[in-house]
C-alpha cells in the first residue's frame, strides 16, 4: 500500500468517525454549549456590579466543554451498536481499538477547537486572558471526564444509563467542588484563583493535573480492555 492509498484510507476513516461524532443529538449539546456561554457572558456584561477575572472565564468555559465532551463520549457505544457497526468492528481484528482511539483523539480535537473559539469571544467580550494557558487547563476535567464516559459506556452499553452515571457522578463532584475548592482532589479545579501561598499552589495544582491524566488513562485503558468482551456488545 503506498502513500497515496493510505491516504485516502485515513481521510475516509475520518469521515466515517466525523458521521458518528457528529450524529443525532451532538448538535444540540453543541447549540446548548453555545447558547449557555452566550447567556452567562450577557449577564456578566448587563450586571453593573460584576468584576471578571481570568478565574471567572475558566469556570465559564469548562461547562460548554464538558457538554461537548459527554454526548460522543456517553453514547458512541450504543450508536455503533444500533447501527450494526460494532458487529463489523468486532469481525476485524484490534480494528475496534484502533476506531475509538482515533474516534476520541477526533472528539479531542474538536473540543479544543471550540473552546478556542470560545475563549477567544471572551477575550474580546469580558477580559483579556491567556489563550493557549487556558484551553491546555480546561482539557485536563474535560478528558477526564471524557474517558470516565467512555469506560462506563463500555460497562453499562447503554447511552441513557451512562447519562445518568456521569450526571451523578458530576453532580457529586461539583457539590465537592466547593469545599475541595484548593485541594489537588478537586477536579474542578480552577487554577487561576488566586491563592496566598504561590508555591504551595504550584504544587496543588500540578499534582491535581498529573492524578487527572493518570486517572484518564487507567478510564480508557479499562474502557478499551471492557471491548474485548464480544459477546456483551453482540
Amino acid at each position: 500500500m503506498n502513500i497515496r492509498d493510505d491516504l485516502n484510507l485515513l481521510i475516509k476513516f475520518s469521515r466515517y468517525n466525523l458521521k458518528i461524532v457528529f450524529s443525532n443529538k451532538f448538535f444540540y449539546f453543541l447549540l446548548a454549549a453555545f447558547i449557555f456561554f452566550l447567556g452567562v457572558t450577557a449577564i456578566i456584561l448587563f450586571s453593573g456590579d460584576s468584576d471578571p477575572d481570568i478565574a471567572d472565564v475558566y469556570d465559564l468555559l469548562l461547562f460548554p466543554g464538558i457538554l461537548l465532551i459527554f454526548y460522543p463520549t456517553a453514547f458512541g457505544i450504543q450508536n455503533d451498536v444500533d447501527t450494526r457497526m460494532i458487529e463489523i468492528l468486532f469481525g476485524i481484528p484490534n480494528y475496534k481499538y484502533k476506531v475509538w482511539i482515533s474516534r476520541m483523539a477526533l472528539i479531542w480535537f474538536i473540543v479544543f477547537v471550540f473552546l478556542v473559539i470560545l475563549t477567544l469571544l471572551s477575550m474580546v467580550a469580558i477580559v483579556p486572558v491567556p489563550l493557549v494557558q487556558m484551553v491546555f487547563q480546561m482539557m485536563f476535567p474535560i478528558f477526564f471526564l471524557g474517558c470516565l464516559s467512555f469506560m462506563f459506556s463500555t460497562l453499562i452499553r447503554n447511552g441513557n444509563g451512562t447519562a445518568v452515571v456521569m450526571v451523578t457522578i458530576g453532580m457529586a463532584f461539583w457539590i465537592a467542588a466547593e469545599p475541595l475548592s484548593q485541594s489537588k482532589w478537586n477536579i474542578f479545579l480552577n487554577p487561576f484563583n488566586d491563592h496566598s501561598n504561590q508555591a504551595v499552589w504550584a504544587s496543588t495544582i500540578l499534582k491535581n493535573r498529573i492524578y487527572l491524566s493518570v486517572g484518564s488513562i487507567l478510564s480508557m485503558l479499562y474502557g478499551m480492555l471492557n471491548l474485548q468482551k464480544r459477546e456483551k456488545f453482540i
